[in-house]
């Protein structure tokens, strides 16, 4: 194996020779020069994968040398070695940017494990990684065959996105592979779960949280004297709130996370109606046919949400409850509400639906360049992270922080990245979503689908005597015969959502306050 190699700078360097053979016997290669000068002569000369720099020395400091190298190699790891613990130093070392920082007198083992943290940090990450899943693939499979109810569901769901991303970062790819696999057998054997359980759910009352259960159960609590902002990000899945989120909790602390489970279809129209109006959709359009569309029907399907969240909201006779609804759909709205958060204080709560997630989903589907950019899970989640933190979005956030605003944040569905077409046969009104159908005489493979013949059974509304709704399982996704090549093609590897997956199914709320 090739030694590092590594420049100790320090002007008594002949006292650090046991040192320097100690080292050499572990791998490195160590040059030696005894002042900053030198040192910068060297640098510019000869490639060093570190440099340990002493703070203290006659000529030009340590803290200067440091700012001379960064100026022309800001990728050299710099480990800097230091008789003073005086706190403005350190925090003058620290903001040029070092790898690390020891206090002298240091022993070689101190050093030995510096040098290894800077250098080798991502390689023993990668090893005990890989190894760690190894461990608990074996474990993770037999779970995922034993788990009955919500809870088990969804917490083996947190913990397989929890190793997703820690594989993510060290970019091994066999290893994402089989995590794949397994989140792809998971997925086979939810659906199973959903199929069986999922009606005695929508019916009974000792069920798991689902959208219309989201205000009553874990907004309205929440509404107490600090105004509140309820931020719905649509379309927002779990594994993409956890690349958000360290981000948020520079100005947030955490209060409370749970999760639920968005009904079906997984959809704008369905999950989030349900969720504003803390009803199912047959309620909802028979409660308020003027604020419901069939999917066969023209115009907005979330025209009516503010109207649909002030009649639920009035149901809990909350004492001087003003509120406000926004849905941003567009960078220059977004904007103005930044600049507005001030005036909000005035109302006990204020609703963002912010839609940038869902847009980025769909165009994918419709843009060369987004299908390049966000090719897999991993890479639609450093987009989401990129747009978010520098988006109105992470301004409203950080505007919200400092004028008191509790933030509580959700979502209404996931997405899924759909691999396998299904074919599906119906007429001409049958909706257009690749993850549900509703309509008449709907033909489907019942093996890739599931199918409910009397939409009533599940609270959702018939488009006819005879229509029915069929869900898509796991990363099927729904084509009809005519062109089905091309549609196939067109369609695989795009995000989509309105079927049954724990990536479109089980969702976060989470209740923030400010730092």
């Amino acid at each position: 194996m090739t030694k590092r190699k590594v420049l100790w700078v320090d002007d008594q360097i002949d006292l650090l020779k046991s040192h320097i053979i100690f080292l050499n016997s572990k791998g490195y290669d160590i040059d030696t020069c005894t002042n900053g000068n030198d040192a910068l002569s060297i640098l510019r000369k000869i490639h060093y994968d570190a440099i340990l720099l002493d703070e203290n020395m006659p000529g030009i400091s340590g803290i200067e040398t440091l700012k001379e190298i960064k100026k022309f190699n800001t990728n050299l790891k710099v480990i800097m070695i230091t008789k003073s613990e005086e706190e403005n130093i350190m925090e003058e070392a620290i903001g040029k940017e070092i790898s690390d920082y020891l206090i002298k007198p240091v022993n070689p083992n101190q050093i030995l494990l510096s040098l290894k943290k800077t250098l080798k940090n991502k390689e023993l990450i990668k090893d005990f990684s890989i190894s760690d899943y190894q461990k608990e693939f074996r474990g993770l499979s037999l779970k995922m065959t034993e788990l009955e109810d919500d809870k088990e569901w969804i917490s083996f769901y947190l913990e397989l996105i929890r190793w997703e991303l820690k594989l993510s970062e060290i970019n091994d790819d066999t290893m994402i592979e089989i995590l794949n696999n397994q989140k792809a057998e998971a997925n086979s054997i939810f659906s199973k779960f959903i199929e069986k359980n999922y009606e005695s759910w929508v019916n009974g009352n000792d069920r798991p949280t689902l959208s219309c259960d989201v205000i009553e159960k874990y907004l309205i609590n929440e509404l107490n004297e600090e105004p509140v902002i309820l931020l719905l990000i649509d379309n927002l899945r779990y594994d993409q709130w956890m690349v958000i989120e360290p981000s948020i909790l520079d100005f947030y602390n955490k209060d409370k996370e749970v999760s639920y489970f968005s009904i079906l279809p997984t959809s704008t129209q369905y999950a989030r109606n349900s969720l504003f109006a803390g009803l199912m959709p047959k309620e909802i359009k028979d409660k308020f046919p003027q604020y419901w569309k069939d999917d066969f029907e023209k115009g907005g399907k979330n025209l009516y949400e503010s109207e649909l969240l002030e009649n639920n909201l009035a149901r809990f006779n909350i004492k001087d409850l003003k509120f406000q609804y926004y849905k941003i759909t567009n960078l220059k709205d977004g904007i103005k509400l930044s600049n507005n958060l001030k005036q909000l204080l005035q109302y006990k709560l204020t609703t963002v639906v912010y839609n940038f997630v869902d847009m980025l989903s769909h165009s994918k589907t419709e843009m060369e360049m987004i299908k390049e950019l966000a090719s897999n899970d991993k890479a639609y989640r450093s987009l989401t992270k990129s747009w978010f933190v520098n988006s109105p979005l992470y301004e409203i956030i950080k505007g919200a922080k400092d004028l008191g605003f509790k933030l509580i944040i959700t979502t209404d569905h996931g997405t899924i990245n759909v691999k396998n077409p299904t074919k599906i046969i119906g007429d001409k009104n049958s909706s257009q979503n690749l993850r549900y159908k509703t309509g008449r005489s709907l033909t489907s493979n019942e093996k890739e689908n599931i199918i409910y013949n009397n939409p009533h059974d599940i609270l959702l509304p018939k488009t006819s005597i005879n229509s029915s709704f069929v869900f898509t399982k796991e990363d099927f996704y729904m084509v009809y015969p005519n062109n089905y090549n091309h549609f196939s093609n067109y369609y695989k590897n795009t995000y989509q959502h309105g079927g049954v997956s724990m990536e479109e199914m089980i969702i976060p709320f989470i209740t923030l306050s400010p730092k």
